[in-house]
């Protein structure tokens, strides 16, 4: 059956719609730029040292309430634990947080939920803008992602960070049948592994590799960081002793 006018007019109703708010939504994020003042407020916990060395300091402080909560006798004691490495935080104003964010660096890390980014880094809301993908890929959205907290947001810093038993990897390395979407998936984690290399070994060079990849795939991340606006990172996380250490 041929389509009535009024179907048409529909589709071409919705297909102008769309095309409006494909128009719009830029529009609508360039008419609101963030302010001195609301800047001021959502920078307010932004660290005065360099990023990378204000992760790594803030690391040291969850690596000692780590250690303590290995040793307390119930999940309330460890939690009690951590908390306290956090008392003398910073947070970001919720209100400020509902208008914009400032990051003050980005996380490309593994989906594993042995991974809390900002307690790895005794950091708060609003602090850090964060990728996640199993085996912390460099994978096309992620890549889209890191652009555009470098080039709206002035990220200065990405940070790549694999961690301990990651699992992605664990099947990137094996013969195992996977399914086709974790095949796609471990096909990069497979183009790092390097012969010879135990799991703690392939879990590095992974990291590696994808820090190695941002830029190589993206014009915009090469040019940030060609011109000093940008450092690229890998790291690896020891989930035992809560330790963050660079490559």
């Amino acid at each position: 059956m041929a389509p009535s006018r009024r179907d048409l007019l529909g589709k071409a109703g919705l297909l102008g719609a769309g095309l409006l708010l494909g128009q719009l939504l830029p529009a609508a994020a360039e008419a609101a730029p963030i302010g001195p003042l609301l800047r001021a407020r959502l920078q307010a916990c932004s660290p005065r040292s360099q990023p990378l060395q204000a992760l790594l300091e803030g690391n040291q402080r969850f690596v000692a309430a780590w250690a303590e909560a290995r040793q307390a006798a119930s999940p309330q004691l460890r939690m009690q634990a951590l908390k306290q490495a956090y008392n003398d935080d910073c947070q970001i104003d919720p209100q400020a947080l509902a208008k914009g964010q400032r990051p003050w660096a980005a996380v490309l890390s593994c989906a594993d939920a042995r991974v809390p980014v900002e307690w790895l880094f005794n950091a708060g809301a609003g602090e850090l803008f964060q990728v996640r993908i199993a085996g912390n890929s460099a994978f096309d959205d992620g890549i889209a992602s890191l652009e555009y907290a470098v080039d709206s947001l002035q990220v200065p810093l990405v940070l790549v960070l694999g961690h301990s038993g990651c699992g992605a990897v664990q099947a990137a390395m094996g013969q195992g049948p996977l399914s086709p979407l974790l095949e796609t998936l471990v096909a990069p984690i497979r183009a790092s592994l390097l012969a010879g290399d135990d799991l703690t070994g392939a879990i590095q060079a992974n990291a590696c590799y994808a820090a190695a990849q941002l830029p190589q795939r993206s014009a915009l991340l090469s040019q940030a960081q060609a011109r000093g606006k940008l450092s690229i990172q890998p790291a690896y996380f020891e989930i035992a002793s809560g330790q963050v250490s660079l490559l």
